[in-house]
């Protein structure tokens, strides 16, 4: 029953909302208003048929009409102290696996360059993806990670070119691949005979001319080094295993050429091979084309994420491919697709998800640069992170020890950066703010995180064994408890809509209104000193589960928990 009390249950049926509102009572739904304009009948009135045919007297102890049609639901404290003693009881704090709406899904996500650093814009990707991935696992679906690393293309000419010039080992010339590719770009555009020279390695490279592949392979080897160094620390689920680059795609691309020319969707324009997937227009108003195969018979983007797409659906057996993506790809994206559903490659019970995101603006609300206006490096971010947290650590607490310090200041770094981005809606661009990411206040990891660390001080005052509070019977008396309790029931609502919508800023809301309705229980209802021990025992449930719930939510976003700050 807890998972159907979710503030976004209206994912799940259209005509059914409902969502938390003290004002009105415990819940309130708008089932008569979407019913009514189906019906075209008054909403009161749909609102009053529904409530005479509404058996919830176990329950409810009231439900009444408000508004032009709204049912207020007031839950009885039984209730809710059930409801909640069964969560305590759940390892998985109500969110169900149903293995007959389980799906496979695969997640493309961060996707960098090789040669190149990430830099600031991979952050979201990755951590989007890898938030998105987690909570798909949890709701109960298979999930397959798909690392689309760039390691293809004319760039790799003079990177390769570059390479073999400087006749030394691979990790030593590229140990700053931001460096060694703009040296690599200065020298194409200004030295003479190297662009010729560079143009000459591609078709080598191509070709599969094996002393170039080595090269190649070595440039790869060391990106993913760089690569691997910044999942780690930043605590992705991301592996080598999961990297399906560029490169992998080669073969079938005449395929995906010569399958669209069978199925009469390829036509010729200026000499290139293009489709024009159905409901795209240009700026004339005339249809909008889509390269697939170039006059010199290259390849491109398109051509590559159309195998990509098929193998997935193909080879994978997705039935949800998720593409977590800048916005500014949005037409890139919705030209591929409906190629695909034009093709038949991509049936209609095979959903395609594109999960765009904005921009990690500056304080001048521009794109996010360093001091001196060029890309900030992901590296170096997650290492600012650590620092500015050690120092707001330090001077919280500085009793503690300096490898406690250094371990805190990690997991609170790293959780702000994560929390930051994504609990702003990611379709919309964020300003970058160090002191609003790291505050102790506010709908910050660091606040979520200290509401976990209370919890935890509360056990160690106490003594308390959490295995002995298994069973202990819960008691909903107080208005604060019962803020709480309903807030803990609403996480299994939350995760499923999340794992449907793709949007984790409402996982972080949730996490939010929970600590603070933690705060806000805390505050009004001693629990350590509570008036009995029947009340005290009940109070050390709520919370266990509340630190369980947050920490479980905070996983799902890939952010760790400590038990002191």
């Amino acid at each position: 029953m807890a998972a159907a009390f979710g503030p976004d249950y209206a994912q799940a049926d259209p005509l059914i909302k409902l969502s938390a509102n003290p004002k009105f009572g415990d819940y309130q739904a708008n089932a008569a208003m979407g019913l009514a304009k189906k019906l075209g009948e008054n909403p009161r009135q749909v609102a009053q048929k529904i409530l005479d045919h509404l058996d919830v007297d176990e329950l409810a102890e009231k439900v009444d009409i408000a508004g032009p049609g709204f049912i207020n639901v007031h839950l009885k404290t039984t209730y809710l102290a059930q409801q909640v003693q069964a969560l305590a009881s759940d390892e998985r704090l109500g969110v169900a696996i149903e293995a007959d709406k389980a799906k496979t899904v695969v997640v493309d996500y961060s996707g960098p360059n090789v040669a190149k650093e990430m830099h600031v814009g991979h952050l979201r990707s990755t951590i989007i993806g890898d938030t998105l991935s987690r909570v798909l696992a949890f709701a109960g679906h298979r999930v397959i990670r798909q690392n689309h690393l760039g390691d293809w293309g004319t760039q790799f000419g003079m990177l390769i070119e570059n390479l073999l010039d400087a006749g030394v080992d691979a990790s030593a010339q590229i140990s700053d691949l931001e460096d060694f590719y703009r040296n690599a770009k200065q020298r194409f555009d200004a030295e003479e005979g190297f662009a010729d020279r560079a143009r000459k390695r591609v078709v080598a490279l191509q070709g599969g001319d094996e002393p170039t592949l080595e090269q190649w392979r070595l440039l790869i080897a060391e990106s993913k080094r760089h690569f691997n160094q910044a999942y780690e620390t930043l605590g992705v689920i991301l592996t080598d295993d999961d990297v399906r680059a560029e490169s992998f795609y080669n073969e079938f691309l005449p395929s995906v050429v010569e399958d669209l020319k069978q199925a009469g969707l390829l036509v010729e324009s200026q000499g290139a091979q293009v489709v024009f997937p159905d409901g795209f227009k240009n700026h004339e108003d005339e249809p909008q084309a889509m390269i697939v195969q170039k006059s010199d018979g290259g390849y491109l983007y398109a051509t590559t994420d159309l195998a990509a797409a098929r193998y997935r659906i193909e080879q994978l057996k997705a039935d949800r491919v998720v593409y977590v993506t800048d916005a500014r790809q949005a037409q890139h994206f919705g030209m591929v697709f409906q190629t695909l559903r034009d093709a038949g490659w991509a049936p209609p019970t095979v959903e395609l998800d594109y999960v765009p995101f904005g921009m990690v603006l500056g304080p001048n609300r521009k794109p996010f640069k360093t001091r001196t206006g060029g890309t900030v490096k992901l590296i170096d971010l997650i290492h600012e992170a650590q620092e500015r947290a050690g120092a707001v650590i330090r001077e919280k607490n500085p009793d503690l020890s300096d490898d406690e310090q250094k371990n805190i200041a990690s997991v609170v770094g790293i959780g702000a950066l994560k929390y930051a981005d994504l609990s702003s809606d990611r379709i919309k661009d964020y300003v970058f703010d160090w002191d609003r990411m790291l505050a102790l206040e506010g709908n910050t990891a660091p606040y979520l995180q200290n509401a976990y660390v209370r919890i935890q001080s509360i056990f160690r005052k106490g003594e308390v064994d959490v295995a002995s509070l298994d069973g202990v019977d819960v008691q909903v008396v107080e208005p604060a408890e019962k803020t709480l309790a309903l807030k803990l029931l609403q996480f299994a609502g939350v995760v499923d809509a999340v794992a449907l919508s793709l949007h984790p800023h409402r996982l972080c809301t949730y996490l939010y209104e929970l600590a603070s309705a933690y705060h806000g229980f805390y505050e009004k209802c001693p629990v350590l000193t509570a008036a009995d021990e029947a009340t005290r025992q009940s109070r050390l449930a709520l919370s266990h589960v509340t630190a369980r719930t947050l920490q479980q939510g905070l996983n799902l976003l890939g952010i760790d928990v400590v038990s002191r700050m």
